[in-house]
């Protein structure tokens, strides 16, 4: 079992990666590169493990310690109007979807959940992106589909950030330890056990 920290990946494990997402996020910066482990995992089952996710997406499943982080996040984001829809997608600022090359955006987006702040870009065979943005960023979460060093493949994910101003890149560095040590780590947790559950969530 892989213990309470995860190993934070180098950036070129993201950017030196053929990913369709490196053309539509040039302004973006890479914040954050992670693995989570799927045993026995093939090339095709990147739709198996979105699938899986899904099923799982149960923020009860989350510690106590990170369920209280998030509570807390939206509470100041609801007092200090962070949030608000002037402030997201489309609003703030343009959605990558309309940056879009035909071929992408004729491809499947992927579901789009209430209980989810990220909305869905694409959504391929190896890979799939969401965005979300507020007063402080426009954030990307892709998820990649790689071959590990163990020969299973893995689910990769990259989290790219083009904060809004000075004070966006402070909110980013504030939250960066908690990012680090308590929602990353939970994250993994659920994620990987979502992959093992998955045919009993299927």
């Amino acid at each position: 079992m892989r213990g309470l920290t995860v190993p934070r990946l180098p950036q070129t494990s993201h950017t030196g990666l053929p990913w369709r997402i490196h053309a539509l996020t040039r302004d973006f910066a890479v914040e954050d590169v992670w693995s989570f482990r799927t045993p026995g995992a093939g090339p095709d089952d990147f739709p198996v493990m979105l699938a899986a996710l899904r099923a799982a997406a149960d923020p009860d499943r989350l510690s106590p310690p990170v369920r209280f982080l998030f509570a807390v996040r939206w509470k100041l984001g609801a007092l200090l109007g962070w949030d608000k829809e002037a402030s997201g997608v489309g609003e703030r600022v343009g959605s990558l979807r309309d940056r879009l090359p035909d071929d992408l955006r004729a491809a499947p987006r992927g579901p789009d959940s209430d209980g989810m702040p990220l909305e869905a870009v694409y959504e391929l065979d190896t890979e799939a992106a969401r965005e979300l943005a507020n007063k402080t960023v426009h954030a990307v979460m892709h998820l990649g589909w790689v071959r590990g060093a163990g020969g299973s493949y893995e689910l990769r994910m990259a989290v790219l950030v083009k904060p809004n101003g000075r004070f966006g890149r402070l909110y980013m560095a504030a939250i960066a330890p908690f990012r680090h040590l308590l929602v990353y780590p939970a994250m993994t947790r659920q994620w990987e056990g979502a992959w093992r559950d998955r045919d009993r969530t299927a």
